[in-house]
């Protein structure tokens, strides 16, 4: 995985809003002592907590995984994505783009069996498109549920609510792009 320095990010845009470490943790709904290990980089935060965290800090996603955009810089190699969240507790994201600061957002979702994407379904703003590399998975779109395998895709228009969902026994894995990136 790039090293981003997540954590230093976290504590210098909390510290610019003026929050102690307390405070934030508090507004995020976080442990003090979970943000602390965040921000000295021994611990990853969810996407939950980092979404929690970023509204309290009134700033987009993207913030946290700004990098320059040298030629090099754009190239990402399979040993050195991004990961956002725990291998084996919950979904994993792998940014597929070097960052999110880009027109397009670009990603691969490992959600583990019976598992979601999220407690309840939720919308973005971007236009999505994602296509199930492996595994089967359901997608809860408003009111309708969809089955899809290994090799189906499908567009999920602007502030759609979705979720997926892994009922099955192996992981699911979803590539998906979207655009404007949300993350």
């Amino acid at each position: 995985m790039a090293d981003i320095q997540l954590g230093e990010k976290i504590k210098a845009m909390r510290e610019e809003a003026g929050l102690g470490l307390r405070d934030l943790a508090s507004k995020a709904n976080v442990s003090p002592s979970m943000l602390s290990q965040i921000e000295n980089g021994s611990a990853n935060p969810s996407i939950n907590t980092l979404k929690n965290i970023a509204v309290v800090l009134n700033a987009p996603l993207y913030r946290f995984f700004q990098e320059n955009t040298s030629p090099e810089a754009l190239v990402v190699h399979k040993d050195s994505r991004k990961i956002i969240g725990f291998v084996d507790r919950e979904v994993q994201y792998e940014l597929l783009t070097p960052d999110v600061s880009g027109q397009i957002e670009f990603c691969l979702m490992t959600i583990p069996p019976n598992k979601a994407s999220a407690g309840m379904p939720e919308g973005h703003e971007g236009e999505e498109t994602a296509y199930v590399m492996s595994g089967s998975i359901n997608i809860l779109m408003e009111d309708t549920y969809i089955a899809l395998s290994a090799g189906d895709s499908l567009r999920i228009p602007p502030l759609t609510q979705h979720r997926w969902i892994n009922s099955a026994a192996e992981d699911a894995v979803i590539i998906f792009a979207v655009s404007p990136p949300s993350f």
